[in-house]
């Protein structure tokens, strides 16, 4: 009875199996579905992160970024840019800022 896994996995899994002995079943995504099984990936990879606080899985986290980035038709570059400028405008995750709530400010008679 075969292990039923059906996810997208790293290229040379398949490879790996058959050195185990064991007979991959496969297909290539393409389109739709390879951005559905991208997103999928990225939860999974989020998930285990979140179970493991290792460098392994948060590795894994940046090649399925990586390969988001490929999808989109974006650079590894152009995303580390992109970082680059919204952390300068916006900080950074460092310190742990939480931002529990928002008081409006209230506008005077000269605002209306």
């Amino acid at each position: 009875m075969p292990r039923i896994y059906d996810k997208l996995v790293r290229d040379d899994i398949p490879s790996l199996v058959e050195a185990n002995g064991d007979r991959p079943i496969t297909h290539v995504a393409e389109d739709e579905e390879y951005d559905r099984r991208l997103l999928a990936k990225l939860e999974e990879e989020c998930t285990e992160y979140r179970e493991d606080r290792s460098l392994d899985e948060l590795a894994d986290i940046l090649e399925v970024i990586r390969a988001c980035c490929v999808q989109e038709g974006w650079s590894v570059e152009e995303l580390e840019e992109r970082r680059r400028e919204k952390a300068a405008e916006r900080g950074g995750f460092e310190t742990g800022v939480v931002l529990e709530a928002v008081v409006e400010r209230q506008s005077t008679p000269d605002e209306n």
